[in-house]
């Protein structure tokens, strides 16, 4: 049997939720529609609204139901933006965390090649952490334009390679100070952190079940009633007329009641969590020499670091290799963003941090959950020394047959 340790990337269904889903699925309606079934899952629709605004700090009204986080993150960046520079055609600034996840830095970028938009990245430090003194002075930069010049702030809640938490409120801050909204993806921080959108300052937020045991294809944005937002598709304007389509109810009623058992026992899950974290950042730490963990780390510690979260660089291999060997000896796990799965490039989390290419070439992402154990720990670890001792033998060989090539071109006087 396989040990799971993607949960960042997908958390297993849980299995209330499952069955909730199964029943939910066997309820025919659509809840635009005014017959008898259309409005008995209009119903379940908004009973998992108010729930999921329960759980989150937030109004049901302000729950505004999308198809993960991917889809509101993309609405918030577009929307915002796309808002703020119609109302005022001087405001074409971007504020940017360079750590964010691809969904909004390949919607800032979209607006950036297509719309002229402008983007002020603001870096992390070594910690991982972006700072509200380095927001504020991204945002006042006079070189940049000032205030006047900025549409809209973005900094996620956790990142999703390395588990580390952001100030967010204390950027909702700097956003407020000018009158300017804050959007923040926080899907990697429901569930595993205390997230309170209301008490966070943050004007948008995005979210989704999956990462907590829902199931994937659903989430949400969370949208301040006072803030201005421009619709990026169009239809039936199902959900305040931001996101038109077919309200997927059996998806919505099961992701608010994963996100509901995820929030309702965070603090207990985190407090389990960090045992087997911390065992398996220690167990690396000691087995490989040279091994070092990103980011801000205490062991104990679940509030600047998610409890699920254990990222390394392992020196001297290709964190690629290193996956499928651990994956042939039943160990699953991930090199950063599954996202990003497969595309043989440092990650640019780490490259903001400081690391160089090669090191971030290593990461190595292990993320725990609802269904984790002890003996996934153990199973981590137990083929963990083979694994490294054979990726970083086979990236030996790839370094010296490349140094052999361009000696052999220097020679003949090839260039």
């Amino acid at each position: 049997m396989s040990a799971y340790l993607d949960h960042a990337a997908t958390s297993p269904i849980r299995p209330e939720v499952a069955d909730l889903l199964r029943a939910a699925m066997d309820e025919v309606g659509n809840p635009s529609s005014l017959h008898a079934q259309g409005r008995a899952a209009r119903r379940r629709v908004e009973e998992a609204r108010e729930d999921l605004a329960d759980a989150l700090g937030a109004r049901p009204s302000e729950v505004v139901f999308t198809s993960g986080g991917t889809e509101s993150d993309n609405i918030a960046v577009k929307g915002l933006y796309r808002h703020a520079h119609d109302a005022d055609p001087a405001r074409r600034r971007i504020v940017c965390s360079a750590a964010e996840h691809s969904a909004v830095l390949d919607s800032v970028g979209s607006l950036v090649a297509r719309e002229g938009a402008e983007v002020t990245w603001v870096e992390p430090g070594h910690d991982g952490v972006v700072t509200a003194q380095s927001f504020r002075d991204a945002v006042e930069d006079p070189a940049a334009g000032g205030p006047d010049t900025v549409a809209a702030l973005f900094a996620m809640w956790a990142n999703n390679e390395t588990g580390v938490v952001q100030p967010v409120s204390e950027i909702a801050q700097v956003a407020a100070d000018h009158a300017l909204p804050l959007a923040t993806d926080a899907v990697q921080a429901v569930g595993k952190v205390p997230v309170h959108f209301a008490d966070s300052g943050a004007r948008l937020m995005a979210a989704t079940g999956h990462k907590v045991g829902g199931p994937v294809g659903a989430g949400a944005l969370l949208v301040d009633r006072a803030v201005q937002v421009t619709a990026i598709s169009h239809g039936g304007g199902q959900e305040r007329q931001l996101r038109s389509g077919t309200l997927a109810m059996p998806l919505i009623v099961a992701m608010a009641r994963a996100i509901r058992l995820a929030v309702d026992g965070q603090e207990a899950e985190a407090a389990r969590l960090v045992v087997l974290r911390d065992r398996l950042i220690q167990g690396i730490l000691h087995a490989v020499p040279g091994a070092q963990v990103t980011g801000r780390w205490e062991p104990g510690d679940t509030i600047g670091r998610t409890a699920s979260h254990a990222h390394v660089l392992i020196p001297d291999c290709e964190g690629d290799a290193l996956l499928f060997l651990l994956d042939a000896a039943g160990v699953l796990c991930s090199t950063g963003s599954a996202c990003h799965a497969g595309v043989p490039q440092p990650s640019h989390v780490l490259l903001a941090m400081g690391y160089d290419a090669a090191q971030a070439r290593g990461a190595l992402r292990l993320t725990l959950g609802w269904s984790s154990t002890d003996a996934d720990v153990d199973a981590v670890l137990a083929a963990l020394p083979d694994a490294v001792e054979r990726a970083q033998r086979a990236h030996a060989a790839t370094c010296a047959r490349a140094a052999a090539r361009a000696g052999h071109g220097q020679s003949t006087g090839v260039s």
